[in-house]
């Protein structure tokens, strides 16, 4: 049998430029004044970022910092909680990795190897900042921009930037009760990456304290290197002990200190934390359930507290870190709301109470980074929205209707957004099935500015696919991807590529998306992708179908799914069906082969959660419950449960050193496996995590894949 002999060069091309990524602008910035917009940018096949600036009147784009600029040729190092950091915000890159404007845009903030630089845009002078020893995280400027705050061995430091003097905030924090840093949970699960805050005046600041005392660590060795010591991690698992998270007032000189009161008994996670320059100190908080959440409005100087708005439902509530969104003047907020169905965006008066409804469910938000802007002149707020789930689009929202924003957009395609406090500059990043992504600079009436010069290779791969939704009880959204020398009358055999879980969807115009699947496809293959209940987009039923069920209702709309389209599509041969999956994807194939063997002939399953105990407490409790009031629901959802009866095979892929799905899934998975007598393999990657960024191993991953399914379909 000839194997992987389909476009043998893609791979290592993909793997050598992060996924055809590297080149690209990221993390755009538009300036106060509109007048330029920074970036960051690395090489066509480089992990390691530089910052430019894109000129708006010129249209021209200028280097502005570099890693080597600032290291003068020293190597990059990165602390265990720096690595720990970027797998968080699933970050492959290096060099400069984020940086801030302050709020005048005369200067930029950049932290490589844990030191912190300020860089002045005029005279293009960098100053490293005066640190102790230690590195520092987190940093940003204070909103009058004399003062950098960040944290450094466990507690809040600021320097004051014109005398380049360091000085502590908080005292006392240790690696068990750390100061100004979010808790693992708030990181990996919340998107909330701050744990400290600035007043709007500079005075002051709210800081986070997590109590991990009673948390679980979970250690990671190198089995390659057996005398090294292990990492340990804070790490709650499901129905074990979370961090306690308090939150404190402070100056910023130090001294007093204020906590702030709230419910902490019923309310004991943190989400959100906002200090706007109008309106009130907001603290969004959940009980541990996730049904009920409530905003509360801070009184900085006493610490108490009082109800703004409270949000239930009976599954779980969804959060968003964009909410809440005061208007400048601090009259009242923009709040995110699913009680209709839905997401909607309502505007708020500052008491909480109700003032008009300005986005309705059927606009369909997008509720990964749904609020772009707001332009309080023209009383327009800026939202990423499309009632088509397989498409996003940046739209004009007003109390009286929404209209979409012209765009360099064509014809089926998905936008993300960014623009400045003044909402009439945007950088508009946008990709489709026939193009990766690109950056345009737009304004508010629609005129393209230019666009953000790439340096990115091009795939030479073109997409075969299309994308239908399926009719019927389960109108799901489906994918088709053929070879591109697919030949009609034959019959393929079928891989189902599948998530099929919470808050992430696999049926998308995304070129970058689909190109591994169609290298696979090329090897002779269909691949098929279907979003069935639980995703998101599709409203409040639809996701909340598989609440305290992960195994019943997933699998059944992958499996009618395929069905359907088997009867439709000629070529697919379901005799002949494999799946391939990742994380919830890696529990989803899994169990597809364990449960419904006779569908689903054969599993490559990457990094799966096995038995959601021992996953993490705020993802696993939000969509099964509680463990010790919701047994059942761990029990039907373990892939443990159909070890005994399972007649598909597989293959378990995992990373020896992910700290988010840990190994130890894999292991307890293969060791059920071996002693029920059923067939599997194990390929262990030595020492990755949850990503496998090195251009190498995932090109001998997506081989190992391929041949997989060569040999067993």
């Amino acid at each position: 049998m000839t194997l992987l002999s389909a476009n043998p060069e893609f791979l290592t091309e993909y793997a050598q430029t992060r996924k055809y990524a590297a080149g690209r602008p990221e993390a755009a910035v538009v300036t106060p004044d509109s007048r330029a917009v920074l970036f960051l940018r690395s090489g066509p096949k480089d992990a390691r970022q530089s910052l430019f600036e894109f000129t708006v009147d010129t249209g021209a784009t200028r280097e502005l910092l570099t890693p080597d600029s600032l290291l003068n040729g020293a190597a990059e190092t990165l602390s265990v909680a720096e690595k720990a950091a970027l797998e968080r915000r699933r970050s492959s890159a290096r060099g400069i990795g984020s940086f801030q404007l302050s709020s005048d845009g005369a200067r930029v903030l950049v932290t490589v190897s844990g030191k912190l630089y300020v860089f002045d845009r005029a005279s293009g002078k960098s100053t490293q900042l005066k640190t102790g020893e230690g590195v520092c995280m987190n940093a940003r400027f204070s909103p009058d921009d004399h003062l950098v705050g960040f944290v450094r061995n466990d507690d809040v430091y600021v320097v004051d930037v014109a005398k380049n003097v360091e000085r502590a905030v908080t005292t006392g924090g240790t690696e068990v009760k750390p100061h100004g840093l979010a808790e693992y949970v708030a990181q990996e699960e919340m998107s909330r990456f701050e744990g400290f805050w600035f007043s709007p005046d500079s005075k002051q600041i709210v800081f986070q304290t997590s109590d991990q005392s009673a948390v679980e660590r979970l250690a990671i060795s190198d089995p390659m290197r057996p005398e090294g010591e292990p990492i340990r991690f804070f790490y709650p698992r499901a129905g074990q002990r979370n961090a306690v998270v308090t939150l404190s007032v402070v100056g910023v000189a130090g001294g007093k200190v204020t906590p702030i009161s709230w419910d902490a008994a019923t309310y004991s996670y943190v989400a959100t934390v906002r200090w706007p320059t109008g309106g009130k100190l907001s603290v969004l908080v959940q009980n541990r359930a996730q049904t009920k959440t409530q905003l509360l409005a801070v009184d900085p100087a006493t610490g108490k507290t009082s109800v703004l708005v409270s949000e239930e439902d009976a599954a779980w509530v969804n959060t968003v870190q964009e909410f809440p969104r005061w208007l400048p003047d601090g009259s009242g907020f923009f709040w995110l709301t699913e009680k209709h169905g839905g997401p909607e965006i309502e505007l708020r008066n500052a008491d909480g109470s109700y003032r008009e409804t300005w986005l309705k469910p059927d606009a369909g938000l997008v509720l990964k980074k749904p609020l772009v802007g707001y332009d309080a002149e023209h009383k327009a707020l800026f939202v990423v929205a499309s009632s088509d789930p397989t498409q996003a689009w940046l739209q004009r929202a007003t109390k009286t209707g929404l209209e979409r924003v012209k765009t360099p957009s064509t014809g089926l395609a998905r936008e993300s957004a960014s623009t400045n406090q003044r909402a009439e500059l945007f950088v508009v990043t946008t990709t489709s099935l026939k193009a990766m992504s690109k950056s345009f600079v737009v304004r508010a009436s629609g005129e393209v500015v230019g666009e953000l010069p790439s340096v990115a290779l091009e795939p030479k791969l073109t997409l075969s696919t299309e994308l239908i939704q399926l009719e019927g009880s389960n109108p799901a959204w489906a994918q088709i991807i053929r070879p591109t020398d697919f030949k009609k009358g034959k019959k393929y055999p079928v891989v189902l590529n599948v998530y099929g879980g919470p808050s992430h969807q696999e049926v998308l115009h995304s070129m970058g998306l689909n190109l591994p699947l169609q290298w696979l496809a090329n090897q002779g293959f269909v691949v098929v992708k279907l979003d069935g209940r639980g995703t998101p987009q599709r409203g409040r039923e639809w996701e909340r179908a598989i609440s305290h069920d992960f195994a019943t209702l997933t699998a059944a709309d992958q499996l009618s799914g395929l069905r359907a389209l088997g009867a439709r599509y000629s070529e697919l041969d379901l005799t002949r069906v494999g799946a391939y999956g990742w994380s919830f994807g890696g529990y989803m194939s899994a169990l597809l082969a364990l449960k419904h063997g006779e569908a689903v002939k054969y599993a490559v399953a990457g990094a799966p959660v096995v038995d959601w105990l021992d996953y993490d407490t705020h993802y696993t409790e939000r969509y099964l419950g509680l463990p010790e009031s919701q047994p059942q629901a761990y029990l039907v959802s373990s892939l443990l449960t159909y070890v005994k009866d399972a007649t598909g095979g597989m293959l378990l892929m995992h990373g020896t050193a992910d700290d988010n799905v840990y190994f130890s899934h894999t292991l307890k998975l293969s060791d059920a496996l071996f002693r029920a007598g059923k067939p599997h393999e194990v390929l262990p990657m030595a020492n990755f995590t949850h990503m496998v960024p090195e251009p190498l191993v995932m090109q001998r991953q997506w081989e190992r894949i391929a041949r997989a399914f060569k040999e067993h379909l």
